[in-house]
């Protein structure tokens, strides 16, 4: 008996588990009620006297080498799986589900990549502003409808600082600090104090477009809306100029577009004219150039600007102005392929 436990503890100390089964096996195998060490257990009653004492430190140590051998495997069983199911912060979740752009975003992108080709660049100004920059610079008089409360968002311990109204503060803060040659597009959030509806909102996004040097006409103006404007909506697209009013260019003008819907033949978005309105625009008024440090005999300049919400409206189809700020993954998803 001696032999054969002296064989089992050199096989107990060899033993291997390349899977939890096969360890449990051999648990079953050595250590159950079933298994060999309890067998030799039940036949050391019929060892002789003499021998006992000898025959039960081996079987002793028998039980306590598969034990403490089966033990040590069930550990690195367990590490290893706990290693497998701790989740590993620094790793990129997989599968990687791809988002898409907001759609405001894509349709800045297109018009300041637009208005690069013809050589405008980047500016940018805080949304958090002075008067004199929104509205004193910009030629508003001091009783414009536009400084009224109803219109702006002012910050309560300071009257003279607001939220911009409109992103022609990036303009003014361009000029005072450039001489001409200028050439400036200025995306960017505006605020005012409006009632939230499918058709109008607190914040909205704005593009801006200054052009400032010597022998700017009218006819530069028109050109660049033209090219814009089929750029934007397809080289079949045609513009109209409307007379209008803005406080910083004169003259001024609105712009439409052949409706991209119907063609131009009339349909129930563009309420059957055949055009649809987009910005307003003008030549930079004098009094502009002059407040901001600029020669109004030696330049002119024109500016044109557009509400970023308008014009996906018009290439989407979107119908409901909150939308774009709701962060509903449904709509968002809809833009998947115009990334």
């Amino acid at each position: 008996m001696t032999e054969k436990i002296e064989q089992l503890i050199q096989e107990v100390k060899d033993l291997k588990a390349a899977s939890a089964q096969e360890l449990e096996a051999l648990r079953l195998k050595y250590l159950s009620k079933k298994g060999i060490i309890n067998d030799l257990m039940a036949d050391f009653r019929n060892v002789p006297v003499e021998q006992k004492k000898v025959v039960g430190q081996k079987l002793n140590e028998l039980k306590t080498l598969a034990q403490e051998r089966i033990n040590a495997l069930k550990e690195v069983f367990e590490n290893e799986k706990a290693q497998a199911e701790k989740p590993d912060l620094t790793r990129t979740e997989y599968p990687i589900g791809l988002g898409t752009r907001h759609p405001l975003s894509i349709v800045r992108n297109e018009i300041i990549d637009i208005f690069s080709r013809l050589g405008f660049v980047l500016a940018d100004g805080p949304e958090v502003e002075d008067d004199w920059h929104v509205f004193s610079s910009m030629n508003f008089a001091e009783d414009h409808p536009a400084r009224d409360m109803q219109d702006t968002f002012f910050v309560e311990a300071h009257p003279d600082i607001i939220l911009r109204t409109h992103t022609s503060s990036v303009q003014s803060r361009v000029m005072e600090v450039t001489q001409p040659p200028i050439r400036i597009i200025c995306p960017g959030r505006v605020y005012r104090n409006e009632a939230i509806s499918y058709r109008a909102h607190c914040f909205f996004h704005q593009v801006e477009a200054l052009y400032v040097d010597k022998n700017v006409s009218f006819s530069d103006l028109k050109q660049v809306l033209l090219y814009f404007a089929q750029e934007m909506f397809g080289p079949d697209t045609k513009i109209r100029l409307r007379p209008s009013y803005f406080p910083f260019t004169e003259p001024s003008a609105e712009m439409d577009i052949s409706c991209n819907i119907c063609g131009g033949k009339g349909c129930p978005f563009c309420k059957g004219t055949g055009w649809v309105e987009i910005l307003g625009c003008g030549m930079v008024d004098p009094n502009v150039l002059e407040l901001n440090g600029i020669n109004s005999k030696e330049y002119t300049g024109f500016a044109l600007g557009m509400g970023i919400e308008r014009i996906t409206n018009l290439k989407y189809q979107v119908k409901d102005l909150r939308m774009f700020s709701e962060n509903d993954v449904r709509f968002l998803e809809e833009f998947e392929s115009a990334n």
